[in-house]
């Protein structure tokens, strides 16, 4: 896990996204979703684990119903930082468009919410291209699947998929004006 990548594609002269990660670790680990505008209006899901915020773009967005499975492909690595980052990424920049903070809330696996071991559990999930969080969010709560489309380490698509539980629900959430925007909370 590295910002490599995600230093690489920026110019921070010309970007307001954050550089580095300053950020101290807290008790649990946190999630953001970030309605994101750019070329293409999708959803970026993170997720806290070892220092960076591992991060998918969601194209249509997460959902709570349990019978849709929504493409979520895996991108670069962003800094802590980034879950609480709204604002315009200027015009031929990459990622251009204006950022939104949709859901932001802490995060474990159906085991566990101590931090080392949900770690543990998504450095394992990752490797084997299947893992499941619970989400405890201003929006979504209940349990979440990550599962690869295919066994390859170089294959970037999952799918993200609503375990039906009591958050479950077969009404839309992604539509404008159905929910305010969460607060943004600072750590």
């Amino acid at each position: 896990m590295s910002l490599n990548l995600y230093h690489t594609k920026r110019n921070f002269r010309n970007t307001p996204e954050p550089e580095s990660s300053h950020r101290k670790a807290s008790e649990f680990l946190h999630f953001c979703i970030q309605k994101h505008a750019a070329r293409r209006l999708h959803y970026d899901f993170r997720l806290e684990c070892r220092g960076v915020l591992l991060s998918w773009a969601v194209p249509k967005g997460p959902s709570l119903n349990p019978h849709d499975k929504r493409l979520a492909i895996q991108v670069e690595d962003h800094p802590l930082e980034y879950q609480y980052f709204e604002g315009v990424i200027p015009k031929g920049n990459y990622g251009a468009g204006t950022v939104e903070i949709w859901d932001h809330g802490t995060y474990g696996t159906p085991k566990t919410m101590a931090r080392a071991e949900v770690e543990h559990e998504i450095e394992d999930g990752l490797k084997r291209g299947h893992f499941s969080i619970i989400l405890h969010g201003e929006r979504l709560h209940g349990e979440f699947i990550f599962q690869k489309l295919k066994n390859d380490p170089e294959e970037k698509s999952w799918l993200l998929i609503k375990k039906s539980d009591k958050a479950a629900s077969d009404a839309p959430i992604i539509e404008e004006g159905k929910k305010q925007k969460p607060e943004k909370k600072k750590p």
